[in-house]
């Protein structure tokens, strides 16, 4: 029987963290990426919105076998919740559908309700979202104007802080489940409050062990070739330990 050689571990099998520019989708990174450094095969380990900015784990080569792991962690977000103003998209990228006087909302209000939103909760998708209904994007019916029923997802909420309020804005920090849209709780929060509400920006700070602290700028990446860009992936080795 024949020995099957030991395939040498690549080095640049791994994850590499990106701080994701506001502006470019998650795909927009890895196109990016993986035609820059000519990789084979690059993935990322969770989408982020093209407003949102922040922690964007790429898998490169064998790392993309641990999608599952890095895309079924918790998330930590601090965003902005702008107040009286309610967008198609749930976000500052939509069109604007209504404005409402918040002035006279307080801190407290805004705190009040946000505990409601602890622990486990169900949530009910927007309709500018990737999910799939028969095969097609929700956000392309939603550019064609079609709404349809979507259902509610069970999460789970485990932190939810106001940070600074100065109104209309509320800055906040979550952590949460996968899967949840912080741009839908934006939106509920303010409907909640009688005055509707949108996100204004959002920046992911952690996903399950990885952190913010650990991430390089896009512009850092690209300024390496080949041989230096393997310093700033962390290896297969190093994750598993």
């Amino acid at each position: 029987m024949r020995n099957r050689r030991r395939r040498e571990p690549d080095p640049y099998d791994g994850i590499l963290l990106v701080d994701k520019p506001t502006e470019w989708t998650s795909s927009d990174v890895v196109v990016k990426i993986r035609n820059h450094f000519k990789f084979s095969k690059v993935g990322h380990g969770g989408t982020l919105d093209p407003l949102a900015t922040g922690l964007l784990v790429l898998l490169i080569g064998k790392g993309t076998k641990l999608s599952d792991r890095i895309m079924g962690g918790d998330k930590t977000y601090e965003g902005v919740l702008r107040l009286g103003v309610t967008t198609d998209s749930q976000d500052a990228d939509g069109e604007v559908i209504a404005e409402k006087d918040a002035s006279h909302i307080t801190r407290k209000q805004v705190e009040a309700v946000i505990e409601n939103y602890l622990g486990d909760i169900e949530q009910i998708p927007p309709m500018v979202s990737a999910i799939k209904k028969n095969g097609v994007p929700l956000y392309k019916m939603a550019r064609k104007g079609q709404e349809i029923e979507r259902e509610p997802r069970k999460l789970h909420v485990f932190s939810f802080e106001v940070l600074d309020f100065n109104n209309p804005l509320v800055t906040f920090r979550v952590k949460s489940t996968k899967g949840t849209y912080v741009r839908t709780l934006a939106h509920d929060i303010g409907n909640d409050l009688g005055v509707g509400g949108s996100l204004d920006s959002l920046r992911r700070t952690a996903s399950g062990p990885l952190g913010i602290d650990k991430v390089h700028s896009l512009e850092d990446i690209l300024a390496c070739d080949r041989e230096t860009i393997g310093k700033k992936i962390i290896h297969l080795a190093d994750m598993i330990s």
